[in-house]
């Protein structure tokens, strides 16, 4: 087994000292995709949030791989649209390092980033003129180029239709497979989650539960049931 990007040991996230969950024990592993499940204000954000290091824990931790390179994508992002940023631009965003630098190598990641996510005929499109399905193309594109091992992904899928979504959840697999990258991944279809999780995370303040296992594992789980009034699988 390869070693955990990312760990989570005790950890307990919430606001102002005040607990939203039950302590989180998770091993990420390069390649492998978590779903992360929960209803709306479960407490998912926050959880990503204090991963990230964004806000700091309630208590326990999150160890994270030595120079360990993340990206997050979230529900929507924008871009000023008095500048109309083009999609070779924002995945040439991917290659700056601290202090605005480009990395070594930006102009072959950028070109690997678009070949490998079908967005090179999208280069000199403005972002702001894409469907949704593009954009997140063009987001994954970036994740590529900036050679993320971990992706955060806050329902990327959220205002597609079932035909968009299923081609980037697609994306998504291909991606993680060509590239060896773990995805976290927040998604409300179920039955998505259920077909290309390897492993699951779900959350459940109101019964005070965190479920985590195989998808098969998590859906057979009585608090799970109850939440999304679903049969086992």
């Amino acid at each position: 087994m390869s070693a955990p990007l990312l760990s989570c040991r005790g950890l307990v996230v919430g606001h102002a000292g005040r607990p939203l969950l039950p302590p989180v024990e998770i091993e990420v592993e390069p390649g492998q995709l978590w779903a992360v499940l929960g209803r709306n204000g479960s407490g998912k954000s926050t959880w990503f949030r204090t991963v990230l290091g964004l806000i700091p824990p309630i208590s326990g931790q999150v160890e994270r791989a030595d120079a360990l390179r993340i990206a997050y994508i979230a529900q929507r992002m924008r871009f000023d649209d008095l500048y109309p940023v083009t999609v070779g631009e924002v995945v040439r965003m991917g290659c700056l390092e601290r202090w605005g630098r480009r990395a070594r190598g930006c102009y072959d990641r950028i070109e690997r980033a678009l070949e490998a996510t079908g967005a090179t005929a999208l280069r000199d499109r403005t972002f702001r003129s894409l469907s949704e399905g593009q954009k997140q193309r063009a987001l994954l594109a970036r994740m590529v180029a900036s050679e993320a091992q971990i992706a955060i992904l806050d329902e990327p899928t959220a205002a597609m239709d079932s035909v968009a979504e299923r081609q980037a959840l697609e994306l998504i697999d291909e991606v993680r497979g060509r590239f060896g990258v773990a995805v976290l991944l927040v998604s409300h279809n179920l039955a998505e989650a259920r077909a290309r999780a390897d492993r699951v995370l779900f959350l459940d303040p109101d019964g005070q539960r965190v479920v985590i296992g195989s998808p098969r594992e998590v859906f057979q789980d009585e608090a799970f049931r109850a939440r999304y009034n679903v049969g086992a699988p």
